[in-house]
């Protein structure tokens, strides 16, 4: 039998060789290390109007958070490493920018930052154009904050989820609250922002109003423009015919401008000023926040939390990273990493100790419940991706001595008195004289 001689590999074909060897070693390492991780898209403001107070406390609270998490300091249920032994790899995205903007860089994050998950978002508009496209992707999506109800009462979801409760609660609260005190109310003013947010809040009070107090009657309606900055004309038009009520959600820079601009007019004087998302100005203010306001907090956050150990937990973490004790917005991105960390490790434990992907993490969390600094959040809406959880309501003082403003008369409203029954639209709920509230 013949035999052909074997050729030695030539050195180009070594090289190739070589190359190719490192590739797939790379390509090996890599894939290892994604699958020790996951990685989270952590959106909120970092510039704009609504930074200071509100986009940048959340990124603070997510970045000590994570830390606590990843180094296995957490307190139970929240004390094993990362998220089920996976390191959470933060990716921090600026909201500024508009919808269209950031309809953009939710793209970018999955396809090529490639984030098993996103969490962020303040603004309802803005949550409003994402929603349905991490939909369609079929990426998860989890909503910490935004108010509007539309979200989960006009479309039906699978990956997107809001781990807090919606504006209606907020609303409900503020005038349950009023009733409460026997407030007198014949007349109410309203400035409310002119874009989802604003229209909602100013829907859902009016509404309250109109089952609680039957007799009062709207007044001045003005709805500036998000990040309009001068309130002069609106603040003449709600002097002009002074109400015994003056409701408003504006919020973040908006909200500092408006107080800064119409307390010293003597608008806070003449009339009743509800706010129902306004404790996260409460320390850039400081003491040009006038007495007597009622505000919410969007939940039981900040001076309104309840005691607990693990609030205390919280509130010493925050504070000790950022020298501010947390509110609003803090509280909302903690109580979102819980219950993504906890879905995740229910999802991990169902799939043999393997990381889970997208469907099975949403599945964990859809109809979860879980303890946060806040009270008890129950995924109850929705069909399981919408979340309510307790609230409070309080007036301001100023404590000289503690040089803060301070929350006191604090009343507290259990989820079910103050969020709508699942299948009902909040609106109807309302309406209809809140049928089936749990107030007790």
């Amino acid at each position: 039998m013949k035999h052909t001689p074997r050729l030695a590999p030539t050195r180009a074909a070594l090289r190739k060789l070589a190359a190719t060897t490192a590739v797939t070693l790379a390509l090996g390492l890599a894939g290892n290390a994604a699958a020790q991780e996951i990685k989270i898209g952590i959106v909120s403001f970092l510039s704009g109007q609504a930074a200071d107070s509100f986009g940048v406390p959340a990124v603070n609270g997510a970045k000590a958070l994570i830390d606590a998490f990843n180094n296995g300091s957490a307190p139970a249920p929240y004390d094993k490493p990362g998220m089920g032994g996976l390191k959470i790899v933060p990716v921090y995205v600026d909201e500024n920018g508009g919808p269209t903007k950031q309809v953009q860089e939710l793209r970018n994050l999955y396809d090529r930052a490639g984030v098993d998950l996103v969490i962020g978002y303040v603004s309802s508009g803005d949550c409003l154009a994402v929603s349905p496209v991490a939909e369609e992707m079929k990426k998860l999506l989890v909503l910490y904050d935004c108010g509007t109800p539309r979200i989960f009462e006009e479309a039906k979801y699978r990956y997107v989820f809001r781990t807090a409760s919606h504006g209606a609660m907020d609303n409900v609260a503020v005038a349950r609250y009023l009733k409460a005190r026997n407030a007198k109310v014949s007349t109410i003013n309203l400035i409310n922002q002119d874009y989802a947010w604003g229209h909602d809040s100013l829907k859902d009070f009016t509404l309250s109003m109109a089952v609680l107090y039957p007799d009062a009657k709207i007044q001045s309606d003005q709805r500036p423009k998000f990040g309009a900055g001068q309130y002069g004309t609106e603040i003449s038009q709600l002097m002009s015919r002074t109400a015994d009520v003056t409701h408003s959600s504006l919020w973040g820079g908006d909200l500092q401008a408006f107080v800064l601009q119409a307390a010293p007019r003597g608008l806070f004087k003449r009339s009743q000023v509800v706010l129902t998302a306004a404790d996260h100005v409460l320390v850039p203010l400081g003491e040009k926040m006038p007495n007597g306001v009622i505000l919410g907090a969007r939940g039981a956050y900040g001076m309104l939390a309840p005691k607990s150990a693990l609030n205390d937990w919280w509130w010493k973490l925050y504070q000790d990273a950022n020298g501010v004790y947390p509110v609003q917005a803090p509280y909302r991105m903690a109580q979102s990493l819980m219950g993504v960390k906890l879905a995740v490790e229910k999802a991990m434990a169902a799939n043999g100790g393997k990381k889970p992907n997208a469907e099975q993490i949403a599945a964990a969390l859809r109809g979860s419940e879980w303890e946060s600094p806040a009270g008890r959040i129950r995924m109850a809406l929705g069909e399981g991706q919408q979340a309510i959880q307790p609230t409070a309501i309080g007036r301001t003082k100023w404590d000289a001595a503690k040089k803060l403003v301070v929350l006191e008369d604090i009343q507290r409203f259990a989820a079910e008195c103050v969020n709508p029954p699942a299948g009902t639209r909040s609106e109807d709920w309302i309406k209809a004289g809140f049928p089936g509230a749990k107030c007790d």
